[in-house]
């Protein structure tokens, strides 16, 4: 099982949350309770931030970015920013002007995309992201220093259990189980320090075949190649057999392609450390599911 260092976005709100308070000026009213700035120039109590379209591509004059409270210039409590839509696009607890406590961020469409604790600089205690269906996707408990520690869970799309395994202080520790999205047990594992048993390890389903896979002719058809996907030294064939690089110079998809597209063959996707994550199989033009990741895929 690929270790995986989740980095939230959390993170990145955080950083686009600390904006500053032009925004907001000319919105004071007359009793001075709403962006009020006190006699030191300290930032008091509710705040409305609204953006001009001008400063904030894709909202509209006077759209609602985010609102919450400050005490001499920090914040605390819960801040919430919004969509364009004016959807909710996350909820952050501060305290003192820090990330602290409970948190929540959302996609655009209003489901709740993370939820967890924050603590300055690290996730901790139980943490959970969705799927943009709104299931679940991941299952997390983290330790007080920030490190998964416990039994760890994913999900497919549909919302069946993908891998069960137990982690401490951030390592595979232990068993691991891995489903197909039908709920078939794929794979068995053990781990010690993070580093496979080979000898107490098995892969219960051998790796499905393109060839031998049924098509759904409703399936979502292969998505169109990047620009950051390329050939390795040789031209890209719109009409034969190619195998595609990312940036990072790691396989993205490989087999037939007809029309630019691929017709016949595997999609690999990685994740934020470089783990390959899943392998996709496309027959015929369209999503036909999902292979089992061996440690050959891994290398």
């Amino acid at each position: 099982m690929p270790r995986t260092k989740h980095l939230p976005l959390l993170v990145v709100l955080a950083l686009l949350l600390v904006v500053p308070a032009t925004f907001a000026q000319g919105n004071t009213i007359a009793q001075d309770t709403l962006n009020r700035v006190d006699d030191m120039g300290r930032k008091q109590g509710h705040w409305r931030i609204v953006a001009p379209s001008t400063d904030k591509p894709g909202y509209a004059d006077g759209a609602l970015v985010e609102e919450g409270r400050y005490t001499n210039s920090k914040r605390v409590g819960v801040w919430r920013r919004y969509w364009p839509n004016g959807n909710v696009m996350s909820e952050i607890t501060y305290q003192m002007g820090r990330p602290k406590g409970e948190y929540k961020t959302y996609y655009p469409s209003g489901k709740v995309e993370e939820s967890g604790s924050w603590d300055l600089d690290r996730n901790t205690g139980k943490f959970q992201r969705f799927h943009p269906n709104g299931k679940l996707a991941q299952d997390f408990v983290f330790n007080e220093h920030g490190l998964r520690d416990g039994e760890q869970k994913y999900y497919h799309e549909n919302g069946q259990l993908a891998v069960q395994v137990q982690v401490k202080e951030g390592r595979e520790e232990g068993s691991l189980k891995r489903y197909t999205a039908e709920g078939q047990l794929q794979q068995v594992a053990e781990f010690n320090n993070g580093v496979i048993n080979q000898a107490n390890s098995r892969y219960v389903r051998s790796v499905p075949k393109a060839e031998d896979v049924k098509v759904d002719a409703s399936a979502p058809a292969a998505p169109a190649v990047s620009a950051e996907e390329k050939p390795n030294a040789v031209p890209f064939r719109e009409n034969g057999y190619n195998t595609l690089y990312d940036k990072q110079l790691r396989i993205s998809q490989q087999g037939e392609f007809v029309n630019g597209r691929l017709h016949n063959g595997k999609r690999y996707t990685y994740n934020s450390d470089g783990i390959l994550t899943r392998i996709q199989i496309f027959k015929g033009g369209r999503y036909a599911g999902d292979a089992v990741i061996t440690d050959e895929d891994r290398q």
